[in-house]
């Protein structure tokens, strides 16, 4: 499948991207044999979950990328998913938003649960759902428009801002909102105080880091209540990575934030709960992050993080 998008993949929402790189099925050289125990998994935490994986299955034509995954993800705090390449980390974060339907070879079975709603009931709003559940990939993705543009692009397309002529001539034209829009959303983003005087220039004239910033801010422009982040600075130099940490950190105090890392210090820094995946897409374990980190149940979660295999 290729990472070229097409305008109809651009309208279907906000933030789309390429396709999964962590797809499962391959073994990792070094990883000992052990009996995974359901309470590594079954993480307890005060207040509400905000999605609810239970029994998740999912094919890639006859590759079982992800097996029987469950576990709640808590609303407004840091879940970070590691583990070694192939262990099928980024297609569970996908099968939150069910962008795996994109991946005609993809099967799932299971269930997500948003806030006590199925999004795999074959009556839901896809749209909806990804406006909710918003995505930023590992590399960024800004629309070939102006910086103002790539902002405002999804607001417009779900009806929520209305310009031109036609809005002018009914008396609906929502340019001061658009305007408050954008720089609400950019100011979230840590990106305002950067671009503000050039909101009109092209965004892809921004550095790498800016134009991760303007992804993250693109996504926060509908509203989100769930923002997954596959690698977001994974190709960023050490100063762009760090603004995106402290990013995630402050988004984390409104919203839900879901990460894919294969950089464990950067999961140690900035998750609150962290989800360790191994061979075969089999979730080991998952805890508080300084409990992973600190004190695993798992040998093989324990020989991971100390480097011994990955």
């Amino acid at each position: 499948m290729s990472n070229a998008l097409n305008d109809e993949d651009r309208e279907e929402q906000t933030a789309t991207g390429g396709v999964d790189t962590d797809a499962g099925g391959v073994t990792t050289s070094g990883e000992s044999e052990e009996e995974v125990h359901d309470e590594w998994t079954d993480y307890e935490f005060d207040g509400e979950a905000k999605l609810s994986v239970t029994d998740l299955d999912v094919w890639y034509g006859d590759d079982h990328a992800l097996k029987g995954v469950s576990m709640d993800i808590p609303e407004n705090s840091v879940t970070a998913l590691i583990g070694p390449s192939g262990c099928g980390k980024s297609t569970f974060l996908r099968c939150l938003n069910r962008m795996n339907d994109r991946i005609k070879a993809a099967r799932i079975d299971g269930s997500v649960e948003l806030e006590g709603t199925e999004i795999y009931d074959a009556n839901a709003n896809l749209v909806e759902l990804r406006k909710r559940v918003g995505m930023v990939f590992q590399s960024p993705n800004p629309f070939p428009k102006s910086i103002r543009e790539n902002i405002s692009y999804g607001p417009r397309k779900h009806g929520d801002i209305e310009k031109g002529l036609l809005a002018r001539l009914f008396g609906r034209d929502d340019t001061d909102e658009e305007a408050d829009l954008v720089e609400r959303s950019l100011k979230q983003a840590a990106l305002w105080e950067e671009v503000s005087d050039r909101l009109d220039d092209n965004a892809l004239g921004l550095s790498g880091g800016q134009q991760q910033r303007l992804c993250i801010a693109r996504c926060l422009a509908v509203d989100p209540e769930v923002i997954l982040m596959d690698e977001p600075a994974s190709a960023l130099d050490p100063i762009a990575t760090s603004k995106i940490e402290d990013l995630v950190e402050t988004l984390a105090e409104e919203y839900t934030v879901v990460i894919v890392t294969h950089n464990m210090q950067q999961a140690a820094r900035i998750s609150d709960q962290t989800a360790v995946f191994l061979t075969g897409g089999e979730l080991v374990e998952f805890d508080d992050t300084d409990k992973i980190f600190e004190n695993p149940e798992s040998q093989r979660v324990e020989d991971y993080i100390t480097g011994k295999f990955g």
